[in-house]
């Protein structure tokens, strides 16, 4: 089993033990949460889908990130992120979201982020936490990175 297989199989023996659900929103991972997440035998108890926001339009239209967030912060922003995944409890119905935005590289660095910077967040009925993490230049280094992250990240918060 792989290390992403068994944190997703800890997500899910949580998400079953107290009857709720999840749902991902994600820019920088393209998807590669909710992939991790189906990989898991048993997922449609517990997850309730995904929305790919690889553009602030997708962002915002889908999503409900407020235009203002993105003006003031940026895309690449922990405010983002946290809008991202209160926007996926409320498209989705879950109880709980996890979002990714960030720079998987090997351009897009920015005055404050550099490649390999990713922006997470979990939202819970009860909370919004986010967290900021840097890693390498290598893109799809990157993108694993950045899923296993907010993989352990939701699972520290179900």
């Amino acid at each position: 089993m792989s290390e992403m297989t068994e944190i997703v199989s800890k997500i899910a023996a949580k998400m079953l033990a107290i009857s709720t659900t999840v749902a991902t929103a994600e820019s920088c991972t393209g998807g590669n949460i909710a992939h991790q997440i189906t990989l898991v035998p048993g997922s449609s108890a517990w997850f309730r889908g995904g929305v790919v926001s690889y553009t602030n339009e997708v962002k915002m239209k889908v999503l409900g990130v407020p235009s203002e967030l993105i003006e003031s912060y940026t895309e690449v922003s922990n405010q983002v992120a946290e809008a991202m995944a209160e926007g996926a409890r409320n498209v989705t119905g879950a109880d709980f979201a996890v979002s990714t935005t960030g720079i998987a590289g090997p351009t897009g660095a920015t005055a404050t982020d550099s490649v390999g910077t990713v922006y997470m967040a979990v939202a819970t009925p009860f909370k919004v936490v986010s967290q900021r993490m840097v890693f390498g230049t290598d893109r799809e280094q990157n993108i694993e990175r950045f899923t296993a992250a907010a993989l352990e990240m939701l699972l520290a918060n179900v």
